[in-house]
């Protein structure tokens, strides 16, 4: 089989979206634990352009595990073509998707076949296309580490502690900043599903959006500053970070909690004084985790967004529109 070749996206160098280069390469040969997936769809995460522009080493890791040509992406939506001897669970025609390999840059998923291992994938749920499965497995797992279940013992390479997510329910509020984004979308309806008051901090344009997720309150960042409006929250999942993200500490109660899903700038004595827990999470595979998202996509509890999707071959465009930002839910490539 391993004569046989696909179409996949590589990069030869790293750059712009201009480096981004579909083109033929072997077919992945699955190893032990592995199944060749025929993909259908691929969603398109930040880590892929994070690798596109230079990023070669994981937080985390010490050295680069990186070799140029590499096919990017992470998250696959297909079905199994062929089953390595030692795998049980899964078959030949099954539909599935995940996310491979995560943390780390060898997903090799902007490709017609990928070679995933069996226990990052979940089973497709029916009701599902695969357009909309291949845009949940990074960030619906990302906030399903955060807020539902962290589900490995690692410690975010960023923080010395275990993260350990807020018990939500009908007495919780939670603030999720950047809430019409990959992950924001998912954070809004998990907490709605757990009972929690939600407030959505986002641009206006995303308001009659988040709230038909199920947004109590709406605070339009254009407009006003969320660290002015609200306070006595439980929760802020920030997911847009950086040297601002602190100001989002102003609004918790003492005893609170302020998860960043992106790196932001904080100052310990402010925590300290202020009685608050700034806690981050590394999202990994996990294909048990997915299988409870796929129930709760298919039961329609959560729903997933999409801003746009491309054709493989025009992945380019896809990293150019990432780079336009105000992205609404998740941007796919489909490839069949």
């Amino acid at each position: 089989m391993s004569t046989q070749t696909m179409r996949a996206v590589r990069l030869h160098e790293h750059g712009g979206p201009e480096v981004l280069r579909y083109e033929v390469a072997p077919i992945p040969e699955p190893g032990p634990g592995e199944v060749l997936v025929r993909v259908h769809a691929v969603g398109v995460n930040p880590p892929d352009w994070y690798l596109r522009g230079g990023l070669t080493t994981m937080p985390g890791e010490t050295e680069s595990s990186v070799r140029l040509p590499v096919i990017p992406g992470t998250d696959v939506s297909g079905v199994v073509e062929a089953v390595a001897a030692d795998v049980a669970g899964l078959s030949v025609g099954d539909e599935v998707f995940g996310l491979l390999r995560f943390p780390g840059f060898q997903g090799s998923a902007y490709a017609e076949y990928v070679a995933a291992p069996a226990s990052h994938l979940a089973r497709k749920p029916a009701g599902v296309d695969h357009v909309h499965a291949a845009a949940t497995p990074m960030a619906g797992l990302t906030a399903w580490q955060f807020l539902i279940e962290a589900g490995h013992d690692h410690p975010s390479p960023f923080q010395e502690f275990r993260h350990r997510p807020t018990a939500l329910d009908a007495d919780t509020t939670v603030l999720v900043n950047g809430a019409a984004g990959g992950v924001g979308h998912f954070a809004l309806q998990l907490a709605k599903w757990k009972g929690a008051h939600v407030i959505a901090v986002a641009s206006g344009a995303h308001e009659s959006f988040l709230r038909e997720l199920g947004a109590d309150r709406f605070i339009d960042y254009t407009k006003n500053r969320p660290e002015e409006l609200v306070h006595d929250v439980d929760l802020v999942l920030d997911t847009v970070g950086g040297p601002t993200s602190r100001r989002f500490l102003r609004t918790l109660k003492p005893g609170g909690s302020q998860f960043p899903v992106l790196p932001g700038e904080f100052d310990e004595e402010e925590i300290a004084r202020l009685g608050v827990t700034v806690s981050s999470a590394q999202v990994r595979s996990n294909g048990a985790q997915l299988a409870e998202l796929g129930r709760l996509l298919d039961a329609g509890t959560l729903g997933v967004a999409i801003d746009s999707t491309f054709a493989l071959a025009d992945a380019r465009a896809a990293h150019e529109r990432a780079a336009r930002g105000h992205i609404r839910g998740k941007i796919v490539l489909t490839v069949v």
